[in-house]
């Protein structure tokens, strides 16, 4: 891991002073995010979350980001994977481009094209595809539906935004492109496994080490587009 990318040793616990009317759930997820050695080195080096160690580590493990490579980066708020990529792509390159999307506004980042709005509406894509220079070498979707509670609602609503997502990779990936997706462990990515395979050469799967151990996140990586004839 370069240098500006390592983590540091673990800081000790961190305790609240004082509730100040937090529910005990708030209570909860703050005391975690004060205690979380990846959200205090995102703010020590610069990142807007601590997903962007996820894309890291992915990234060690697979070498999916390149010098030259355009890249779609699908949920992309608050930007923390985009500068991820961003600080391996070289923008100046003729063959490099990067593009982030999201339903929420970012601020800029340099070396990349932000994009707010529903990337599920024919609007939304069409407006991506028209910002493309070429075809496009690797789409990443950290996609994820509001939590609703119900953890077999949560799954089917992911798994059908990483649907879309491919379904968009198919129209915009180049011959041995890569596709990055984030599900949920729970039965359905079956279908969509068998669909990618498919479609690439090489799937696997990674759960991170920044991924929280009691999320059932995982991420499949699909290596060696095949477009269909």
């Amino acid at each position: 891991m370069p240098d500006q990318e390592k983590r540091s040793p673990r800081n000790q616990k961190v305790k609240l002073k004082k509730s100040r009317g937090r529910t005990v759930s708030s209570q909860r997820w703050l005391q975690r995010q004060l205690n979380d050695p990846y959200v205090q080195d995102a703010k020590k080096l610069g990142y807007r979350s601590r997903a962007a160690f996820k894309l890291i580590e992915i990234n060690e493990k697979f070498n999916v980001l390149k010098k030259e490579m355009r890249v779609i980066d699908l949920g992309a708020a608050p930007g923390g994977w985009t500068q991820v990529i961003t600080k391996h792509v070289n923008t100046d390159l003729p063959g490099s481009q990067v593009i982030g999307v999201d339903l929420l506004a970012m601020d800029p980042i340099s070396g990349a094209t932000l994009c707010m709005g529903d990337f599920t509406k024919d609007e939304v894509i069409n407006h991506v595809k028209s910002l493309l220079s070429g075809p496009v070498d690797l789409v990443l979707s950290d996609m994820a539906a509001s939590s609703t509670g119900s953890r077999q609602v949560d799954h089917l609503r992911i798994t059908t935004l990483v649907e879309e997502a491919f379904l968009f990779a198919q129209e915009v990936l180049s011959e041995g492109g890569t596709f990055l997706a984030k599900v949920l462990q729970g039965g359905a990515e079956g279908s969509l496994l068998t669909t990618l395979k498919k479609s690439f050469k090489t799937i696997k799967h990674v759960k991170p080490s920044a991924s929280r151990k009691d999320s059932s996140e995982m991420y499949v990586i699909a290596m060696g587009f095949r477009p269909h004839i």
